[in-house]
């Protein structure tokens, strides 16, 4: 989902053990699908793999029918399948038609949507794509309109093997991470927490190229610092939402995203104090989304 130099695949069969595959339901649902959907997912499936559900990319480490990276996998998978499960050929199926519908809500068009899925950026305008980006969208609406319509076939779902007898290893605690100091810190900082759901979009005028966003009500992103000030920067616009920013676990303010023009930073949010001490900045997306995101693209402290 990353732009490449070339789009050629290597395919290599990696066949999964039978032994643990789960299937759960999915957490999300996807009543009032997207027009087209099955289509669309038919012709990305083509384009990327060539419908297999082994195939891989031997640069970037894409896996599946719809090559989604190894590290977008674990977070798809909680918030579509409930859990993190196995890229099996359902799980796959699953996951891809959850994370389309949700980038059909927020984009509106299945072009937009393509060009996503190969930069990870949420500019629906053609004439901003890269020749390689408009390539490889042309593809896949070709794929679309030649395809049958048909709803993709999914293996049947395996019945969940019997729980364990044995308590599983304990894990070791992790040691904390210290709080941030005085500086700028992007949203691929570890010292930000992410939980409910957050991906990764690029884009020229973010800072560094790149956000986190997420439109799940009632994902966080936490900072935890040390300084007199902290500043959330990021982006407005007309597909942005809101989002509920807790200062030392107390709400001070819900902030509005909402602009009629798209903004790609902008101070969303400040807090100052008269001297420096430890404090800690939740941002969580108000709910319910309705398609519309919150997205990071740094956070200052003084």
């Amino acid at each position: 989902m990353r732009e490449l130099p070339s789009r050629r695949r290597t395919l290599v069969v990696a066949l999964l053990a039978t032994s643990f595959v789960l299937i759960v339901t999915p957490a999300a649902s996807f009543a009032k699908e997207p027009p087209g959907i099955d289509r669309f997912m038919q012709a990305v499936g083509f384009v990327e793999s060539g419908g297999r559900y082994d195939a891989r990319n031997s640069s970037s480490g894409a896996y599946g029918k719809y090559q989604i990276m190894p590290s977008n996998w674990p977070a798809w998978s909680k918030i579509y399948l409930g859990r993190v499960l196995p890229p099996t050929p359902t799980n796959q199926e699953l996951v891809a038609r959850g994370k389309f519908t949700s980038l059909w809500r927020w984009l509106g068009t299945w072009p937009g949507v393509a060009h996503w899925w190969l930069t990870g950026s949420g500019d629906s305008n053609p004439d901003h794509w890269s020749p390689a980006s408009r390539r490889y969208v042309g593809k896949v609406m070709t794929a679309m309109a030649k395809a049958t319509g048909l709803p993709p076939t999914l293996p049947p779902t395996p019945t969940l093997p019997p729980t364990p007898t044995s308590p599983p290893s304990p894990r070791p605690t992790p040691t904390p991470q210290p709080p941030a100091t005085s500086g700028s810190y992007p949203e691929t900082s570890s010292q930000i927490t992410y939980a409910g759901g957050w991906s990764k979009a690029r884009y020229p005028r973010y800072a560094g190229g790149g956000v986190r966003y997420s439109g799940n009500a009632g994902a966080t992103a936490t900072f935890r610092f040390v300084g007199t000030s902290v500043t959330w920067i990021g982006p407005l616009g007309p597909t942005r939402g809101k989002a509920r920013v807790l200062v030392d676990g107390v709400v001070v303010r819900t902030v509005d995203l909402d602009r009629s023009s798209f903004l790609a930073r902008r101070d969303l949010f400040s807090a100052g104090w008269s001297r420096a001490g430890a404090h800690t900045l939740t941002i969580e997306v108000v709910g319910p989304a309705n398609g519309k995101i919150v997205a990071i693209d740094e956070l200052v402290v003084r």
